[in-house]
């Protein structure tokens, strides 16, 4: 069981609600997430009981790039 499936059966059984509904929670939250940080609209994204993400600056364009290399896109 992987640290992830961990806590969405904790949260599941806290909380009286099904696995695969706290599974779609989860997932949801984190795809916002990783879309703000894509993005780059945001200094942070604080997500309670599992910290706080940032980029550093000028990390999300190198991050950019190595995506465009990597499916071989131009911008």
């Amino acid at each position: 069981m992987t640290e992830a499936d961990k806590i969405i059966h904790l949260l599941a059984t806290k909380h009286g609600l099904p696995l695969k509904e706290v599974k779609k929670i989860i997932k949801s939250q984190f795809k916002c997430v990783s879309q703000t940080m894509a993005e780059g609209k945001f200094e942070s994204v604080r997500l309670p009981k599992f910290g706080i993400f940032r980029v550093k600056p000028g990390r999300l364009k190198h991050i950019n790039n190595a995506k465009r290399k990597s499916t071989g896109t131009k911008s």
